[in-house]
């Protein structure tokens, strides 16, 4: 059986902290998963300052020990191979084209932006994986 669920965090910053603050709630919510994908930061070379922060962030020696005291593994796509994250690529445009649909040209503090994202996420995982 194939399952797929999106979770949207918003975050205040792209800190350690932070970082760990947003893993623990979805722990919270969720439980604490066996496995996380991502993508690896050296595909990221030449891109913005953000995406360059979240690479330092996910090899954090504190992201790291807590993840290891966890006994959550972490996977790393290989570098310079994004459709190995085909799966979440594809949430991420869903959640991007539901942003601009959403957004437009609107100015949303916090609460707000969180509202929304809770909305896309529940609009995305209602969709089924395949047509039936």
């Amino acid at each position: 059986m194939c399952t797929k669920a999106v979770h949207l965090e918003l975050v205040s910053s792209l800190s350690a902290a932070a970082f760990l603050s947003s893993l623990r709630r979805f722990v919270s919510r969720h439980g604490y998963p066996s496995d996380i994908y991502s993508d690896n930061g050296t595909n990221f070379v030449g891109a913005s300052a953000y995406l360059k922060d979240l690479f330092q962030l996910l090899h954090n020696s504190n992201v790291q020990d807590y993840s290891s005291s966890k006994n959550i593994k972490w996977h790393f796509i290989p570098p310079y191979a994004p459709n190995f994250g085909g799966v979440w690529e594809a949430s991420v445009k869903l959640t991007k084209q539901h942003l601009l649909k959403t957004l437009k040209a609107a100015v949303l503090n916090f609460e707000e932006l969180d509202t929304i994202l809770c909305q896309i996420e529940a609009c995305i995982n209602s969709h089924p994986l395949y047509p039936l």
